[in-house]
């Protein structure tokens, strides 16, 4: 068969058009649901003890989305088409706004170690560094002055040795107010003057447009691993905490069953909301999984419990979806299910 030059345009341009619509990047978003990965490989406690059933760690999958898959993801169920400077803030690359999600995960992991081991009474140390600048809002007064991985040590001659310390010294301060950041950037100390303002779709809070981490080191006896790879984000608190304090102590308290859930979790055990619960409901229920713990909120109407519930009953699975506000509920619902 020959081609004339009609047939050979004619197939440039449908492989032109493929091309395009299979990676060209629209600007948006699209969340769907991920995994629900066994944390047994995840996280390991030396000489840990085993379990019959399994705790999860469950995902959210998200990319930015190509017109093939936002064309898919306008018909799919729990699929969600966000616009792209909603999830990741205008002027971030990739990179930083992973390296940003990886540090709250590295956060994430710090504060359940914490409150496992205290729960299970095992040897707990805690050193405070100051605290990590995570991203930097766009147009802000930080913005141009602080950079992500920046560690705030100290303010107006005081040491910070918590993101709350920082917190708190801000919000005695009033707008126009200027602070001096003594700062810690790649191992060089600097020192930035940055005027405060008041945000007004924060409910009127003083602030520089920065989120933060603590920077802690918490030593533990026996040690503790994690292996989360480019898993990002604070949601994997509350299931870090149950999975360590299992194999700290000998009760198996999965009791045979699979069990997961999300919730971002803090160093006293309190469990606060996240985004993405019904995807990874349905994440859940596709691994199997028999109980999902989903934050309460304090019984707040739209609360993540509310919603899952909602994406559990729309689903019809048999996975039981159980309301926490704390670490401490968690741990006493597994104590007493039979």
């Amino acid at each position: 068969m020959k081609f004339s030059k009609r047939h050979i345009f004619s197939l440039l341009i449908i492989i032109i058009a493929a091309f395009l619509l299979s990676s060209y990047k629209l600007p948006y978003y699209i969340q769907k649901p991920g995994g629900a990965d066994a944390l047994n490989p995840i996280v390991e406690v030396a000489d840990g003890f085993e379990s019959e059933g399994d705790m999860h760690l469950v995902t959210v999958s998200g990319g930015q989305a190509t017109p093939i898959q936002y064309a898919f993801a306008k018909v799919m169920p729990h699929h969600e088409i966000l616009p792209l400077h909603a999830v990741r803030p205008e002027g971030i690359t990739d990179e930083e706004y992973m390296q940003a999600q990886l540090q709250m995960m590295e956060g994430s992991q710090e504060a359940s170690t914490v409150v496992a081991y205290t729960a299970a009474n095992e040897d707990i140390t805690i050193e405070y560094n100051g605290v990590y600048v995570v991203s930097v809002v766009e147009k802000m007064p930080a913005d141009g002055k602080l950079q992500i991985a920046d560690r705030i040590i100290g303010i107006n001659g005081e040491e910070i040795k918590e993101a709350d310390d920082l917190i708190s010294y801000v919000e005695s301060k009033e707008a126009g107010d200027v602070i001096t950041l003594d700062i810690v950037r790649e191992e060089e100390n600097i020192t930035k003057d940055i005027k405060l303002e008041r945000f007004e779709d924060m409910d009127n809070k003083i602030g520089i447009g920065i989120q933060l981490v603590t920077d802690r080191s918490v030593s533990v006896e026996p040690e503790v691993r994690f292996s989360s790879g480019r898993i990002g984000g604070p949601s994997a608190g509350l299931m870090f905490s149950l999975e360590i304090y299992d194999q700290l102590t000998e009760d198996d308290l999965t009791k045979g069953y699979e069990i997961a859930g999300t919730g971002e979790i803090d160093y006293n055990g309190k469990v606060y909301r996240i985004g993405g619960i019904d995807k990874k409901i349905v994440a859940a229920d596709k691994e199997g999984v028999d109980i999902f713990f989903a934050p309460n909120e304090d019984g707040a109407e739209d609360s993540n419990y509310q919603v899952a519930k909602k994406t559990a009953e729309e689903i019809g699975t048999d996975m039981k979806i159980v309301p926490v506000d704390t670490f401490e509920e968690a741990l006493n619902y597994l104590k007493e299910v039979e």
